[in-house]
């Protein structure tokens, strides 16, 4: 049975991690940490968890996390994760990150849409995680790399037509519409109720900091530099991301070579799944699926995709490479 600890637990991948963690029949949560000022029991702060979850959320001992877990699923932000993540290496503990501080290998770059990097050691040898596109990078890493939820979704939509080398890669158009989830639990006037309710807006215009992840990921599969516009928007819904991605062809193919090339190449993966039609976040809402369409549209690939960002785009794929470097079924908890 794999120990699990989850520091900053009581956010929203905290408890998605929880409540995904207590279907896991080979894992165990043994530990939970928070600010002290968040700390206290799960089924206080998390009511969902009344009867369910025994733990309580407590200030973090480093020393008493090492004892109790083999893994740690550290749900914290940049700049505050890579704090810790040294610290936990070296205690012996693998450690799946959720944060960017692990994710983009160019220094310069993740220093320009961040802050300073201070653990470039790690950095060298972090995975990245995600498993359709890095499987075997990840099986034996002590430290992965979760992935942002608009590289996720966006990366998985256009996949199967970089790896074949069927599109320009000199400019790839990215646009996305998260739920009011993704910006986390802090309140802040522009999620207040009234003002996400009916509403649509953009954000991060040229400057989200999901642009040179989505480029890193686009780049290594379709294996030359490949540019990303990425513009990204916030609808008044709870959860779930919709990428539409636009990119010129190398190579026109009809819809049936399209269909075909995508099962192909999802074909084993068992969290990707090809659609007949464009997919909707509540087709995946609380599961770790992904839904692509790709089309043919204007003399243009016009490519789709669904995920939860809070599962597939956050907690679920976590866990889904927690049982990868543990060599289980990485399907475990998430079915």
């Amino acid at each position: 049975m794999i120990k699990v600890a989850i520091i900053g637990a009581s956010g929203y991948t905290g408890s998605e991690s929880i409540k995904i963690l207590l279907n896991h029949s080979k894992a165990k949560l043994t530990y939970l940490t928070a600010l002290p000022e968040e700390c206290g029991a799960v089924e206080e702060i998390f009511p969902q968890f009344k009867g369910r979850c025994p733990l309580e959320i407590e200030p973090l001992d480093i020393k008493k996390l090492a004892e109790k877990a083999d893994v740690a699923l550290c749900c914290l932000p940049h700049k505050v994760s890579m704090g810790f993540v040294p610290i936990l290496l070296d205690a012996g503990l693998k450690v799946v990150d959720f944060s960017a501080d692990y994710r983009i290998r160019d220094v310069a770059a993740y220093e320009k849409y961040y802050v300073k990097h201070t653990d470039t050691k790690n950095l060298k040898h972090a995975a990245f995680g995600l498993p359709e596109l890095f499987r075997d990078e990840i099986k034996n890493a002590r430290l992965v790399a979760n992935p942002g939820c608009y590289p996720t979704g966006a990366s998985l939509a256009i996949a199967p037509l970089l790896k074949k080398g069927l599109v320009e890669t000199d400019m790839i158009i990215v646009s996305s519409v998260t739920g009011a989830s993704g910006a986390g639990k802090n309140p802040s006037d522009k999620f207040h109720f009234p003002n996400m309710n009916e509403n649509l807006f953009a954000y991060g215009i040229g400057t989200h900091r999901h642009m040179p992840e989505i480029e890193q990921i686009m780049s290594e599969v379709s294996g030359q530099h490949t540019t990303v516009l990425f513009q990204p928007h916030v609808g008044p819904f709870d959860r779930g991301i919709i990428s539409t991605v636009y990119c010129k062809p190398k190579e026109k193919l009809d819809t049936k070579q399209l269909d075909k090339l995508y099962c192909d190449f999802y074909a084993d993966e068992p969290f990707v799944q090809v659609c007949k039609n464009a997919p909707g976040v509540k087709d995946v809402a609380g599961t770790n699926y992904c839904h692509v369409f790709p089309a043919y549209a204007k003399d243009m690939y016009v490519c789709f995709s669904a995920i939860d960002n809070l599962v597939k785009g956050a907690s679920g794929q976590a866990i889904q490479n927690m049982n990868i470097i543990f060599g289980l079924d990485e399907t475990l908890g998430l079915k």
